[in-house]
């Protein structure tokens, strides 16, 4: 994943869209040659199999819908086990760093167990890291000898996972990477492993990085071409400005057309520095944290996923010990939902193919709680405005089924005020097993204090529940609105 964890929302001038306007106009009455190296494979017709585009709201409704999903980081760095940034963070040189090529051997690699652990936990959706920047390819790319196929595993890894996955029903995402660092004409940029090795960049300094964005274009259309309908792809990352990389390093335009040209329904990230172009993306990627509220562009409201780790590790990490609880997990993705968006849980697979306990666990414990609320986060969003959150509570809201879904963190003392839902309600019952809730609209405050009380009526309904919290992680109550 991008090093950077923080996103920043761009905000466009009114110079800065007319100009781009003008761009795009001339750029599509200009028919100059491409350079020979590219031309003939920019050229390639799409597939077949492609269909014609859906309306941008259709595209994206199975994903809106679907909220929760797999991310699975998995390459050499299973190996040291250290973070997937390892060769970076160690400086570790390419010679050096070979060493977890020639010992890559995952001889318990299980895609189906992958696939039911996923569908088990009530994921709807994968993405897998065809590539990471390490540069290792999961699949028998063509241009380029740094793949599974050739180590001692000498197997393609991708094509048996994207078969389980869509056995067991679940939506196929690719990850891949913008950053290269293995590759002999990436150029040396400030996250390159050898960026602070003079002697290195000096050797490195003719690197060309337009034959590195052919190779680039080219795996990418091979991802495209040779596995099926893709649902969704994960393009990670830009970093423009000095000795960083950018849209002109990438060729992002030309990309991103070849993209929608070769798979017209699927779904694309923000991060191939095309913010302000129009079709650059789909949807906002806040990684390692929680927007405070529903992600905006220009004041308005747009598609977002939060990626998230269990621990502080997308690749697998031995040692790491800040693994989020259950519950907390739970919590994180409630609280995405109640702000409109998608969570994409990330798993770490071993050196040997496999999830280790602890994700087991995580994933299990989730699973075991959607398989009873999955009704509170399934085609649900944000509540409307008229309803107001309650203390401690999450809301979320299927506008198709008119339904309330209060989220109780923090379990009251016997009753709970929904302010302002007073002649709203229809019936109220604990969703896990559809018992009843008792309430009341009531204009005085319950209970007992002498002499006059400060609190007024909120024309709220009052719910009575039981003293005993639930043995449930995150109760939920489902309301049904009149």
């Amino acid at each position: 994943m991008g090093k950077i964890s923080g996103v920043k929302e761009w905000t466009a001038s009114g110079w800065g869209l007319a100009l781009a306007v003008v761009f795009v106009l001339l750029a599509a009455r200009v028919s100059g040659a491409k350079p020979a190296a590219v031309r003939t494979q920019t050229s390639q017709a799409k597939p077949a199999s492609a269909a014609p585009a859906a309306p941008a709201a259709d595209k994206m409704k199975w994903w809106t819908e679907a909220r929760f999903g797999m991310f699975i980081h998995w390459g050499l760095y299973a190996l040291p086990a250290r973070h997937e940034w390892v060769k970076r963070n160690e400086r570790i040189k390419d010679e050096d760093y070979r060493k977890y090529f020639d010992h890559f051997n995952p001889d318990l690699y299980d895609p189906a167990a992958w696939a039911r652990a996923a569908k088990n936990a009530g994921m709807k959706y994968f993405v897998v890291t065809t590539k990471h920047h390490e540069g290792f390819c999961l699949w028998d790319s063509k241009y380029m000898d740094y793949k599974a196929t050739k180590t001692p595993y000498g197997k393609d890894l991708l094509k048996p996972l994207v078969k389980a996955m869509r056995d067991e029903g679940i939506k196929v995402g690719f990850y891949h990477s913008l950053l290269d660092w293995h590759h002999p004409d990436y150029p040396v940029d400030k996250y390159h492993p050898m960026a602070e090795n003079a002697e290195f960049r000096e050797k490195a300094k003719n690197r060309d990085v337009r034959k590195y964005a052919e190779y680039l274009h080219n795996q990418v259309r091979e991802l495209l071409t040779e596995f099926g309908p893709i649902d969704c792809l994960f393009m990670d990352y830009s970093f423009p400005g000095p000795d960083g990389k950018g849209r002109a390093d990438w060729q992002s335009e030309k990309l991103i057309k070849m993209i929608r040209e070769l798979q017209p329904n699927i779904i694309v990230d923000d991060r191939l520095d095309l913010l302000d172009v129009p079709g650059g993306w789909d949807y906002r990627t806040p990684e390692q944290f929680m927007p405070r509220g529903w992600v905006t562009v220009d004041g308005k409201r747009v598609p977002w996923e939060t990626c998230q780790t269990f621990s502080g590790s997308w690749g697998y990490h031995r040692d790491e010990a800040t693994w989020k609880s259950v519950r907390q997990l739970i919590v994180m993705l409630a609280e995405t939902v109640s702000k409109g968006g998608n969570l994409l849980l990330n798993v770490g697979p071993t050196g040997r193919g496999a999830f280790d306990d602890r994700a087991l666990e995580r994933l299990e414990g989730m699973g075991r709680w959607l398989k009873l609320h999955g009704r509170s986060i399934y085609g649900c969003t944000q509540a409307p405005p008229e309803f107001p959150k309650p203390a401690n509570c999450l809301l979320t809201w299927n506008p198709e089924a008119k339904r309330l879904y209060v989220h109780v963190l923090e379990w009251p003392m016997g009753v709970l005020s929904l302010d302002g839902f007073a002649g709203r309600v229809e019936y109220a019952q604990l969703l896990s097993d559809a018992s009843e809730v008792r309430f009341s609209e009531e204009t005085d405050a319950s209970g007992f204090m002498a002499g006059e009380r400060e609190e007024k009526s909120r024309n709220a309904v009052i719910l009575r529940l039981p003293v005993l919290k639930p043995a449930i992680e995150v109760p939920v109550i489902e309301l049904y609105l009149k």
